[in-house]
């Protein structure tokens, strides 16, 4: 009666039980998408907005799913000999990006639903690959592992390929839809030939036994793990719009519908900063020497660049609008990449500089998205010079929109647009990295002028015949919530910025 009894001991810890609560804020949008794309089948054509409010409703739920998470410093999915490397963890920083990723999500489905409805998109398969996309993109700050964060990846990517290609007969809309695979997949296959070196240097994918072994790798496989981590961040460098791996984004942004592209700028980028941060500041710090100063050039470049590119929109070509919010998302990506850059030199909690921005960015950038898709409704081409007069035509649209450019800017009263641009100032002055804080400071300086060109355009009358050619169209209930709930954020923290400021004074990880 001893082996049974025995066997049956061993096999008992070999079964793992799940903390539900832990996942569900990425189980609820994959669970709600799968819904979505059984419900299309039998739903009638004429009750397919039904799939988005369901889609609407899922991601609530998810975000609201956070809430009894807040305390952190939960896992599951651990190795059962080694009870601290797990594969998932809600800590604080995992809980702050995950509210980031289905908060913007829900904003960018709002402004699907009228998008869908009036365009020649299929609804069940976009509610299914945005939900699907959603749900990739919460679990990957959650991973602790190196395949899990691969997967995490491709999950949130793929679908997003086929979200900038739904628009039926658009061939803008292909062109950037294969651009954007073609690209991406390659940059994933670097990654993952990075992934095995590591993997192959250390014999584990668990982050923090790849950060432990890597402390004392053996001297002939020192030049296999460089590599390895070097290829590791090209895939998430890549997501990021980071130069040089950024040619991909006016492209797609101006073929995507412009929930996508808002959706793509937002997420897009916290899956790419989230990677970089696990893998740099818990897998790497080992090899700070050679990720710290990669990243300080890699920030350097973005911002620089993507100002510059920026600064050259003409506003009457078609799509300026659009092809400047993509620009100015890759100059805001140097900023967002400098924390990370600095973590290398001085302590990790530069990261929660990053979160403070990324938070900032995140409402205000999906804003701006907003508002464009309200004035798109009237004006397709999206040119800058169709904002001209814009207060005059809708006036709460207007001041939005200049609140949106401002806190972008970082001028009063953009409040919370200015502090953030001050933390992660400050976090590169910390960091010793004094010529990256010059850098920084002038292409804020440079961002001005582009900025506070739209919003003074915003405020200009209109030209001689162009009132009375003007189509009036009531604004759409979904968008209407979208542009408030993102405008009233942004003034809450102007207004309180402490709210988001604290991630940058304290730690996001466990000790």
């Amino acid at each position: 009666m001893t082996a049974p009894t025995v066997l049956a001991a061993d096999t008992a810890t070999l079964v793992q039980s799940v903390d539900w609560l832990a996942i569900a804020p990425v189980v609820v949008p994959a669970a709600v998408a799968l819904l979505v794309l059984v419900a299309d089948l039998f739903v009638p054509e004429a009750r397919k907005p039904l799939l988005g409010w369901i889609s609407v409703a899922g991601l609530a739920v998810a975000t609201a799913a956070l809430l009894p998470l807040r305390a952190g410093n939960r896992t599951t999915f651990c190795l059962t000999g080694d009870p601290t490397a797990c594969s998932y963890t809600a800590d604080h920083f995992a809980l702050v990006i995950q509210f980031l990723v289905l908060a913007g999500a829900l904003v960018t489905a709002l402004l699907s639903l009228t998008a869908v409805r009036e365009g020649r998109i299929p609804a069940g398969e976009y509610w299914f690959l945005l939900l699907s996309s959603a749900a990739g993109a919460a679990l990957l700050p959650a991973a602790r592992d190196l395949a899990t964060l691969i997967v995490a990846l491709e999950v949130a990517s793929l679908p997003a390929f086929a979200l900038v290609g739904m628009r039926r007969g658009d061939r803008l809309s292909s062109e950037a839809a294969l651009k954007f695979f073609l690209s991406s997949v390659t940059a994933t296959a670097v990654s993952l030939m990075g992934v095995s070196f590591v993997y192959g240097a250390t014999g584990s994918l668990h982050l923090s036994q790849v950060a432990d072994r890597l402390e004392d790798v053996p001297g002939q496989l020192d030049n296999l793990a460089m590599a390895g981590v070097a290829l590791t961040l090209v895939g998430f460098a890549f997501k990021t719009a980071a130069v040089p791996f950024h040619f991909w984004v006016p492209d797609t942004y101006v073929g995507a519908p412009l929930p996508v592209a808002g959706y793509l700028s937002v997420i897009g980028k916290a899956v790419g900063f989230t990677g970089l941060v696990l893998v740099t500041v818990i897998a790497f710090p080992a090899y700070s020497d050679v990720w710290g100063p990669a990243l300080a050039v890699l920030a350097a470049l973005t911002m620089t660049l993507g100002n510059a590119a920026a600064l050259r929109q003409s506003p009457d070509r078609p799509n300026s609008a659009v092809r400047l919010l993509a620009w100015s998302s890759v100059g805001q990506a140097g900023y967002l990449l400098v924390p990370i850059a600095a973590a290398a030199y001085s302590d990790r909690d530069q990261i929660g500089s990053t979160v403070a921005y990324a938070l900032m960015y995140a409402t205000v950038n999906l804003g701006a998205f907003s508002v464009a898709a309200l004035v798109a409704r009237t004006k397709p081409l999206n040119r800058i010079s169709d904002y001209r007069g814009l207060y005059a035509e809708r006036p709460l649209a207007a001041l939005s929109m200049a609140f949106f450019l401002l806190c972008l800017a970082g001028l009063p009263p953009g409040i919370i647009g200015l502090f953030a641009k001050v933390v992660v100032f400050r976090s590169a002055v910390d960091a010793g990295l004094g010529w990256l804080a010059v850098l920084m400071a002038f292409n804020v300086v440079v961002a001005l002028y582009y900025y506070l060109r739209w919003t003074a355009l915003l405020f200009r009358p209109a030209r001689e015949g162009a009132a009375e050619g003007a189509v009036h169209t009531k604004t759409p209930p979904p968008v209407k919530a979208a542009i408030a709930l993102t405008a009233v954020t942004a003034l809450v923290l102007s207004g309180a910025p402490q709210l988001v400021l604290r991630f940058a004074s304290g730690t996001l990880f466990p000790q």
